[in-house]
């Protein structure tokens, strides 16, 4: 991890015009709510200094800058993510560069209240043009989102280090992980899902609520192409639903389904029909993917250390709950029960 002072920070905003002339009280930072990320409001600008302080072991930095960039300038036209307004290259001083986007003025969004808001920021988002394939680069665009997916979920079992589920936790997830990949070798009878600009980390923390009732998301840095139906998952699923502190909500399978049936109503009848039957597997499947990363983390060094204690606090409470045997069976009972009527 590296957290820039602010005198670095200065120096890196002087190359750009509109900023040269910030001090260091103009530097007001926010809250640390994350691990990857700092942010600055920079003085009465109205701007944001968005910061990466950290990256996979291997990553280019300059690639992650990039899909950054796109992300947010892809999504702007929504009208549900911050204006981008200047980028940092990295350098010897700011390793993974940062970004200087429009700062919101807002509130966490309150649930349910606010589920409306966020599918209507969804639906915008996921409603923009697709690019031509050619270009959609740098954002991730596997061809098929399920086996991408899956094939990340493998990766993180592969990395849990050997940490220790209680029993029957480490069975139901062993039965899901069967069901994904059982799931995945059928896909020759079936079409590919749907795709679209989806944002993947959808909680609601990462969602401001502006006084108008309009929702903004802006965390743009797991932006890619794929099924849409990731995000309504991520949104709503309790291991993920919990995550910030600040927007900790259970829904219920009423809440859930009124969400996704408003989210529906603003893609248009032909996207919605192309989108239900694929709203369920990836719920199994995003509810899988959320939960294997949690187990991975039991086998890291304590990431939480950099956390203020409440949020640390709140964290390993989440990853506790997510991985007990009987949080797993009541999320479960949702399809299976499904399934079995």
């Amino acid at each position: 991890m590296h957290v820039p002072d602010p005198a670095t920070l200065l120096r890196a905003l002087a190359n750009l015009p509109a900023f040269a002339g910030l001090a260091p009280a103009d530097l007001n930072a926010l809250a640390l709510k994350g691990l990857a990320h700092r942010h600055w409001r920079l003085g009465a600008t109205g701007a944001l200094l968005r910061v990466p302080v950290r990256a996979p072991a291997g990553a280019d930095p300059a690639l992650l800058l990039a899909q950054q960039v796109a992300g947010f300038a892809r999504a702007q036209a929504s009208g549900h993510v911050p204006r981008l307004i200047a980028v940092l290259p990295p350098s010897d001083e700011l390793p993974f560069g940062a970004l200087v986007v429009e700062a919101i003025d807002g509130r966490t969004p309150r649930l349910p209240d606010d589920a409306t808001a966020l599918a209507s920021a969804l639906a915008a988002i996921h409603g923009l043009m697709m690019p031509a394939p050619r270009a959609r680069a740098p954002l991730p665009d596997a061809a098929d989102s399920f086996a991408a997916t899956l094939a990340q979920i493998e990766r993180q079992v592969g990395e849990c280090g050997g940490a220790q589920l209680a029993a029957d936790a480490a069975r139901q997830i062993d039965a899901e992980l069967a069901w994904a990949r059982g799931f995945a070798a059928a896909a020759a009878e079936r079409p590919l899902p749907p795709k679209a600009l989806i944002l993947t980390d959808t909680h609601a923390g990462n969602f401001l609520v502006r006084d108008d009732g309009r929702a903004i998301f802006v965390d743009l840095e797991k932006a890619q192409y794929g099924c849409p139906a990731i995000d309504l998952a991520h949104t709503t699923l309790r291991p993920s639903a919990r995550w910030d502190r600040d927007g900790d909500h259970v829904w219920t399978p009423a809440e859930t389904a009124s969400f996704v049936a408003a989210y529906l109503d603003r893609t248009g009848p032909q996207r919605a029909a192309a989108l239900r039957p694929w709203l369920l597997p990836f719920r199994r499947l995003v509810w899988l993917r959320t939960t294997t990363m949690y187990w991975r983390r039991l086998s890291r060094a304590d990431f939480t250390a950099a956390l203020a204690p409440d949020i640390a606090d709140h964290v390993r409470a989440v990853i506790a709950d997510a991985l007990a045997p009987e949080t797993i069976a009541g999320v479960r009972a949702e399809w299976l029960d499904a399934t079995a009527s």
